[in-house]
């Protein structure tokens, strides 16, 4: 069911923006003293007003990632320059010593979006929509869904 109202799902669906980033490390040494930033980066990270959720990811053999939900991208971008992932950044950029590769994308929520059951705000009946949310290409609404 199309909603604009999010406030009965989890703290990831509450969000209005999300981090997606992943670091190649150079080595499982260079992974081990990350940790000692990186718990107090997350420790910091949680205590900020804007903080939703985070998930942190491994891709074998040396790359971790981090998916991480804020109110809006202002709250995002304030954690971006707190001391701890200030310092953790500068580490991890310091040439190819510590990590050989990395990015960071940054994504904002649609006001209007999806939700259903438990997680609906306007009553709790879980229900398919009747239109697809139309293309960029498409006037008006997308064309109707058709159930098997």
């Amino acid at each position: 069911m199309r909603t604009t109202d999010f406030s009965k799902a989890p703290p990831q669906g509450q969000a209005g923006a999300m981090f997606v980033g992943a670091t190649r490390y150079k080595g499982p040494l260079s992974i081990f003293t990350l940790t000692f930033t990186w718990v107090r980066m997350v420790r910091d990270m949680k205590r900020m007003r804007g903080y939703r959720w985070h998930k942190v990811y491994w891709e074998f053999p040396l790359t971790l990632g981090t998916l991480a939900f804020f109110d809006d991208r202002d709250s995002l971008l304030r954690f971006a320059r707190s001391r701890h992932h200030r310092k953790l950044m500068q580490w991890v950029t310091d040439g190819t010593k510590n990590a050989t590769g990395g990015y960071i994308r940054i994504y904002n929520a649609e006001p209007e979006g999806y939700s259903n059951g438990v997680w609906r705000a306007e009553g709790g009946p879980m229900a398919h929509i009747e239109t697809f949310t139309p293309l960029s290409t498409e006037d008006g609404a997308g064309p109707a869904v058709k159930r098997a």
